[in-house]
């Protein structure tokens, strides 16, 4: 068989699609190598010092570990030079990260979770990147945070990487989503799925069950009805799945089928949700849906959503398409 290097599959895909010119490779490629140096810090563990916290918060006030100011720092690192960035956004920095004058400024903006999944690190289990382009406004200058908040449907291109027993990136640049493992010995990635498609039916689904008194009756009723097995409204016997790595949530999803949910719920009635939109939510959804499936706040589709600030939480519904529509419908009643 044929291998197919990320460089080749996206040169390729300009080709037939003309939809990446090189700046945006050039971007997909420095993340990508961003990837592969934070995969060899994760898989260094203990070895090399990265365990444990910092001894820092991030701006949501959560406890930083030291992965995620590692990671935070390669991406910054390797993106901003390169000249095809006007500026960064990253989930454990307050504001934007201004590309330094001395390197030329580009039309892309990246937004990116450094690592995903934080509370897994010290117990090793998988964890992952997550990340999303947007094409800078049309005459900026300098840029603000405003310029940050577009829509999601605006994505030029998105993509995670999972640090598991493989590290695989998985992307999508509009025109349907492919996966690269990184081949350790070579240091290359390469393309082992190509246009990945979520299955319609499905009998997983991935919540964190410890909230269960807190949800809301919408997503008490669905849950219930699937836990009610064969015997149900349902008419099928369920299983659920939590890793509490979105990212790997979201790839056994993206391979298997079934709906990840992570929703508001009673306990800070004034919080829209725990995922951040940007940086989490938007991305992910552009994936999901990019592979046949959907993604929904409960209310509406997530790409739809106009962001107001950079750091924004929403409510998550995505995987299958009819679990998705169904758990939304529930919402609407």
């Amino acid at each position: 068989m044929k291998r197919i290097s990320l460089t080749q599959h996206l040169v390729e895909e300009q080709r037939l699609n003309n939809t990446i010119p090189a700046e945006l490779r050039l971007l997909i490629e420095v993340v990508a190598r961003a990837c592969k140096t934070i995969s060899h810090a994760v898989g260094k563990g203990a070895l090399g010092d990265v365990l444990g916290t910092a001894g820092s918060e991030n701006v949501q006030g959560e406890v930083q570990k030291k992965l995620d100011v590692i990671s935070n720092e390669i991406l910054l690192e390797a993106n901003e030079w390169g000249g095809h960035l006007a500026a960064m956004a990253s989930e454990e920095m307050e504001t934007i990260h201004l590309i330094p004058h001395r390197y030329p400024m580009g039309e892309y903006m990246l937004l990116f979770d450094p690592l995903d999944g934080s509370s897994n690190i010290d117990v090793n289990v998988s964890i992952g990147t997550i990340f999303s382009v947007l094409k800078a406004p049309e005459g900026m200058q300098t840029p603000t945070e405003k310029d940050f908040l577009q829509p999601g449907n605006k994505q030029v291109a998105a993509g995670y990487a999972v640090y598991g027993p493989q590290t695989v990136l998985v992307l999508t640049t509009g025109h349907g989503v492919n996966c690269f493992t990184l081949d350790r010995e070579m240091g290359s990635w390469v393309l082992t799925q190509r246009d990945m498609q979520i299955p319609d039916q499905t009998k997983e689904f991935a919540i964190n069950a410890s909230n269960a008194r807190h949800w809301q009756p919408p997503v008490k009723r669905y849950i219930d009805e699937m836990l009610a097995g064969g015997t149900g409204p349902r008419g099928k016997e369920f299983n659920m799945r939590w890793i509490a790595s979105m990212v790997a949530d979201v790839h056994r999803i993206l391979n298997r089928g079934g709906i990840f949910m992570y929703p508001a719920d009673e306990r800070e009635p004034d919080k829209p949700g725990k995922l951040r939109l940007m940086y989490e939510a938007n991305p992910m959804a552009f994936i999901v849906e990019q592979a046949g499936g959907a993604a929904t706040n409960g209310q509406q589709r997530i790409m739809d959503i106009q962001p107001e600030k950079l750091h924004q939480r929403v409510p998550v519904f995505l995987g299958s398409k009819a679990e998705v529509e169904l758990v939304t419908s529930y919402h609407q009643a």
